[in-house]
């Protein structure tokens, strides 16, 4: 299955997004869970987009997107 670039860097930013969750609290907590959910809806906004232009089923598309977003990197939560 052909990913798109852009859905890969989607996906990375939003995992970088739900990364920097570690050690905050409060109110900082609050303000980059919100970027981690806006993040996270724009990734699942454009897989279901691709999914429905391509006519692959989306959980395909979105486990392929995911492993290409980790693939061979480290994952930003470490």
């Amino acid at each position: 299955m052909d990913i798109p670039d852009d859905l890969i860097a989607l996906e990375r930013a939003a995992e970088e997004q739900r990364a920097r969750l570690a050690g905050l609290d409060g109110e900082e907590y609050e303000a980059q869970r919100r970027a981690w959910r806006q993040a996270a809806t724009a990734v699942q906004a454009a897989i279901t987009d691709h999914a429905t232009a391509s006519g692959e089923p989306r959980y395909k598309v979105e486990m392929a997107v995911k492993r290409a977003a980790r693939h061979g990197d480290e994952d930003p939560a470490e």
